[in-house]
């Protein structure tokens, strides 16, 4: 969103070849770390029965979303970079805008990063809807949150989700897709125009008022689910749950599960909020030359941050993870993921002789 009249600033990123090498360094191995990180989560989603749910096409058309950004994103800002530092020169398009050449490679890299971010944000605001239905109506889960439906629901955040991210283009003639040179990524800015006009103020500010309406929903669905689930837990320390009693609870798996898209929520909105603020800044005539840069490049690093999240807070996904990367050990791992119901059943015994003995009562072992 520079104007290209004005000189190109010297960023904290690229001021000395030092810098250029580290910034270099650290896309390469964030492309790396963003193509294996979702190909070992859609591996183990899309190979794996268990995770054959709504929950897991979710994970998987999040983890598409996010291998796109290590596809197609970062790599054109790597090799834009690596051709200024090899000659001398920035490649001929980075010096226009889209709307000055009959071809430009933002042209499909800048929608690209808008939907893949926007697909982000829908899906982790399903993924919360999915859980807290999970969490505060179990007993309807399964008639509510159908594969079909979720599936659905897929398309539409897709579709919808890119027609936002050229909308920009599509309905002001003023707003144009460039290489900015703070960023480093391909961004929107005006095309001929050198203040901005009313309507294309209005168009920019879409992104950050329908980000931030989603992640607002998303924060306050997953803060009642997670004191639905803090009650539950106080409940469970003072009763002895029966077969009836708990068949109307939310189930261990679903309470890690919402706790874990909780998790996912409070990343994705400590990554986007830099770009909302740059974004509103940016509109109001600040250029945060410095600020920019940060602001995109930690957007891009959430790419990478899920398969953590998952192999932290998920168990099975981790030990699903393990065996896709260390085969020689897959019949000892199988033994493990069987096991862990049992491990729980063992627990849940120890609790229940442990609480029964409080009031001397004889525990039969099972």
């Amino acid at each position: 969103m520079l104007d290209r009249t004005e000189p190109a600033h010297c960023t904290v990123c690229c001021c000395t070849l030092a810098n250029k090498i580290l910034m270099v360094l650290f896309m390469v191995l964030l492309i790396f770390a963003i193509l294996f990180g979702n190909l070992v989560t859609l591996a183990v989603v899309l190979g794996t029965k268990h995770f054959h749910t709504p929950q897991g096409y979710l994970k998987a058309s999040l983890a598409v979303a996010d291998l796109a950004v290590g596809i197609f994103v970062v790599p054109l800002s790597v090799y834009a970079e690596v051709y200024l530092m090899v000659a001398d020169s920035a490649p001929e398009w980075t010096s226009y805008n889209s709307q000055l050449v009959s071809f430009h490679p933002c042209n499909v890299i800048g929608p690209i990063f808008a939907g893949c971010t926007l697909v982000s944000i829908t899906t982790i605001f399903l993924l919360t809807i999915e859980r807290s239905i999970a969490v505060l109506r179990p007993l309807h889960k399964d008639s509510v949150i159908t594969r079909k439906r979720t599936t659905n629901l897929i398309v539409l955040s897709w579709v919808g989700s890119f027609f936002l991210a050229v909308s920009p283009m599509v309905f002001s003639s003023e707003i144009a897709l460039e290489y900015n040179p703070c960023s480093r990524m391909c961004n929107y800015a005006l095309g001929t125009i050198g203040e901005f006009p009313s309507q294309a103020w209005n168009i920019l500010l879409l992104f950050p008022m329908f980000d931030f309406t989603l992640l607002g929903g998303t924060v306050v669905i997953n803060i009642i689910s997670l004191s639905s689930i803090r009650q539950h837990s106080r409940r469970r320390k003072h009763l002895a749950e029966s077969e009836r009693q708990s068949s109307s609870k939310p189930t261990f798996s679903d309470i890690k599960a919402a706790k874990t898209i909780g998790t996912l929520t409070l990343a994705f909105t400590a990554s986007f909020t830099p770009i909302a603020v740059f974004v509103v800044g940016n509109v109001l005539g600040n250029k945060w030359c410095n600020f920019s840069f940060f602001a995109f490049w930690i957007l891009a690093t959430n790419s990478c941050w899920n398969v953590i999240i998952y192999s932290v807070r998920d168990q099975k996904f981790r030990l699903c993870a393990h065996k896709l990367l260390m085969p020689f050990q897959r019949k000892k791992l199988n033994q493990s993921l069987k096991s862990l119901p049992d491990q729980r059943l063992e627990l849940r015994t120890a609790s229940v002789c442990h609480r029964n003995s409080l009031f001397n009562t004889h525990c039969e072992s099972r």
